[in-house]
């Protein structure tokens, strides 16, 4: 059964394992080593500590095997009160293909900060962009094109909450 719970502070480590294990195994297809060890440099466990303390951060478990599976998060968009933001979404390799992606994003547009928002935005990897276009997410502005970080920027226009 895969429940979900905010992140706790003792999950930090294995929750920087399992983004290192999901970029280097999945996101390798679509992204060089290089590119993918800097990207980790910045999603370390002390990161996701201090990343929980500004974004609600959920990590969803395998509880047949007190395993964490999955991990993404949602926080204000640069500040906004209107706008959020999706960041580091991952599910262990062995885990996606089962639903597991699309009820971490269900758990995530259930959070206050997308529900008080009109526009989420998300960056997208190469690797993630036709399951977030699945789960309802487009181009932000119409444009199909990678930007510096090699990252697609995607939104979804919602119905805030009054």
């Amino acid at each position: 059964m895969i429940k979900h719970r905010l992140f706790k502070e003792n999950d930090a480590a294995k929750v920087a394992e399992l983004v290192a294990t999901t970029m280097l195994t999945t996101n390798i297809k679509d992204y060089s080593k290089e590119y993918l060890e800097n990207d980790l440099k910045n999603l370390t466990g002390k990161d996701f500590i201090e990343k929980a303390k500004y974004f609600h951060c959920y990590v969803l478990v395998d509880d047949t095997k007190d395993k964490i599976v999955a991990v993404g998060s949602i926080g204000p968009y640069w500040g906004k009160k209107d706008e959020s933001s999706l960041f580091n979404i991952f599910v262990l390799p062995e885990y996606q293909r089962h639903g597991i992606g699309k009820k971490l994003i269900e758990v995530l547009e259930q959070d206050a900060y997308f529900k008080r928002a009109k526009r989420v935005e998300i960056p997208a990897s190469i690797t993630g962009l036709k399951f977030y276009q699945k789960m309802g997410y487009s181009f932000k502005n119409g444009n199909e094109t990678l930007d510096e970080e090699g990252l697609y920027r995607l939104e979804k226009f919602t119905e805030p909450e009054k």
